[in-house]
This record gives C-alpha cells, sequence and structure tokens, in this order.
C-alpha cells in the first residue's frame, strides 16, 4: 500500500508551525521526563502555562528546576502529584488542577508504564499497565472534560505502534490477564485501550456536537525512561542494543504537541513518525489498523471502563 502524502509537505510537522500559544494553558501527563519533559519545554517556548501531572515528586522538583533555568523564575509552569495507578489519587489531582486553572486549553494524556515483568495489580484492582495507560487516563479526562470543553481545548491519547503487534483485541473476558500473564500482550491491550478510547471520544464529541478536538498519537521510537525499573532482564538487554538507533525525546514530543496546538487537525488520523516502520522521521499521519477504529468494541470499552472505575460521563 502507498505511504499517504505528508498533509505538513514532505519535511513533516515541526514546532515551527506554532507561532504563539500566549495565554493557554496545558495539562500534561508523565512530564518530568522523557517524551513528556520535551513536550512541556516546547509549549513553554511558545509561550504557554504547563501543568505537570506526575508521581515522582522529586524528579518532577528537579524538572521545574531545569525549567525554570532555562525559561526564567517566572516560568509558567507547575506541578501537581498523581498516580495513574491509583483513582483517588486521580480525583484528588484533577480537583487540584480544576482549582488551580480557570482553563485548560489542551489535556495530553502522556504518562505510560510498559513491559513490567510480573503481573501486579493497582490498588483499584486492573492489571498495571491497563490501569495505568488507560483506567487513570479515562477518568481524568472525564473529570477534566467539562473545563477543557469550556475551552473549546483538545484531549490528546498519546498511543503507540505496539497497538498493530500481540492478540490485537481487548481481552473483555481476561482484562487483568489473570490467566497466561504477558508484559508484552498486556502492553500492547492497554494502549490499544488508550487509543480505542481516544477515537470513541472523538465519536461522541461529533455525535453531541461540542467544541472539544479529540486526537489521537504516538511518538515512535523514541528515547524515553517509559521501558525501566520491572521489566525482564531479556528486555533491558535488548532496549539497551537498539536504543542508540532511537530518535531524540524531544522528536517524540513532536506528534503529542501537535495535536495539542495544531489548528489543522482531522478526525480519525493518527499522528506520528512516517518512515522505519512509523519509528521516526517526518511527522505526518499514518495508516490506522482496522482493528482500533472497531466501533463495537470502542462503545464496550466506554461502558466497561465506566463500570471498573464508577465514573459514569458523556461529551
Amino acid at each position: 500500500m502507498a505511504k499517504k502524502e505528508n498533509p505538513f509537505g514532505a519535511a513533516g510537522w515541526t514546532p515551527d508551525r506554532i507561532s504563539s500559544l500566549d495565554g493557554k494553558t496545558f495539562v500534561i501527563t508523565g512530564a518530568n521526563s522523557g517524551v513528556g519533559f520535551e513536550a512541556t519545554r516546547i509549549l513553554l517556548t511558545k509561550g504557554a502555562a504547563v501543568v505537570m501531572l506526575n508521581r515522582n515528586a522529586a524528579k518532577s522538583a528537579a524538572a521545574l528546576s531545569e525549567l525554570t533555568n532555562q525559561f526564567g523564575a517566572d516560568a509558567t509552569v507547575s506541578f501537581i502529584r498523581m498516580d495513574l495507578a491509583e483513582l483517588d489519587s486521580v480525583r484528588e489531582a484533577a480537583t487540584e488542577v480544576l482549582s488551580q486553572a480557570p482553563k485548560i486549553d489542551a489535556l495530553i494524556c502522556n504518562a505510560a508504564i510498559s513491559q513490567t515483568a510480573t503481573r501486579k495489580l493497582t490498588v483499584d484492582g486492573f492489571e498495571s499497565q491497563l490501569g495505568v495507560n488507560h483506567m487513570g487516563h479515562f477518568v481524568l479526562s472525564g473529570l477534566l472534560y467539562e473545563r477543557i470543553e469550556a475551552s473549546s481545548g483538545r484531549m490528546v491519547m498519546v498511543g503507540s505502534n505496539a497497538y498493530k503487534m500481540g492478540k490485537k483485541k481487548i481481552h473483555f473476558d481476561d482484562l487483568n490477564f489473570d490467566e497466561k500473564y504477558s508484559p508484552w500482550h498486556a502492553y500492547n491491550q492497554s494502549k490499544l485501550a488508550q487509543m480505542m478510547f481516544g477515537y470513541e471520544l472523538q465519536r461522541r464529541v461529533e455525535a453531541a456536537e461540542k467544541s472539544v478536538v479529540a486526537q489521537v498519537c504516538h511518538p515512535g521510537a523514541s528515547r524515553s525512561n517509559l521501558i525501566s525499573g520491572d521489566v525482564s532482564m531479556t528486555n533491558k538487554i535488548l532496549i539497551r542494543f537498539i536504543k542508540p538507533f532511537f530518535q531524540s525525546a524531544e522528536r517524540g514530543a513532536w506528534p503529542e504537541v501537535l495535536c495539542a496546538a495544531e489548528a489543522d487537525v482531522k478526525s480519525e488520523r493518527l499522528y506520528g513518525p512516517t518512515k522505519r516502520a512509523d519509528t521516526a522521521g517526518p511527522v505526518g499521519e499514518n495508516e490506522i489498523a482496522a482493528h482500533a477504529l472497531d466501533r463495537e468494541a470502542a462503545a464496550r470499552l466506554w461502558q466497561v471502563s465506566e463500570e471498573k472505575t464508577g465514573l459514569t460521563w458523556s461529551p
């Protein structure tokens, strides 16, 4: 199949397309390092205010220090602690965001965990990768939706090429992999769920004729701390070998900044790198595998997510 012509030209999308974001406020999860940190830096460069939602307070303090050193003590960047693995923490953080940010121009759901070697459950009873990557963001999105809608804002789901791998479905009969746990399959499911949620959100927003813009993107193969901590030794060795071939975290941040701030975005798109099997290169539109656009499965996922998290919401 021939590649799509890049709508942003041969060089692809770059942050140079953004002139100014003065007066706009962006909320980003997982922003103390890697792609999320670089997205924060880009947005600050354009004059935006950024609220970082991170789990680790010490790492967040270091990130804030680096940013204020670069942009000055008056840099409009702040930190609110939030652990996506604990829905009570997500609720508390959302309340704090709403008290601090009178407007939200975009929520970027960037944080993720990957390749957890041993099966773990969150305090709310979810397989850890599904809990962090999808369920936590589902609740955060619902709690912040009205504030975002009031600003005619954006909601960005940061997916992964991993959605195309594994069994390519949501395991509704065994969401937590109680049987035959696989770190890779659990990660695939979690990112597929996050992306399906993004496309279902697009459809519901458009059906309700609301002014929110929902978008889905992925960073490609970028240097970050996504695969770290509790991963198998095999994966650690593999990542150590191939990481030098990854693109920079800054380049990995471009697709999510595009989705959050670019004027010319369209529905049912997947924005990301377009070369080397969509892992690097100019940022543009990628082909979307059919299973990510399964409307019946996406509607069921939304319903299940509401039931499991106890949050019922609709655009």
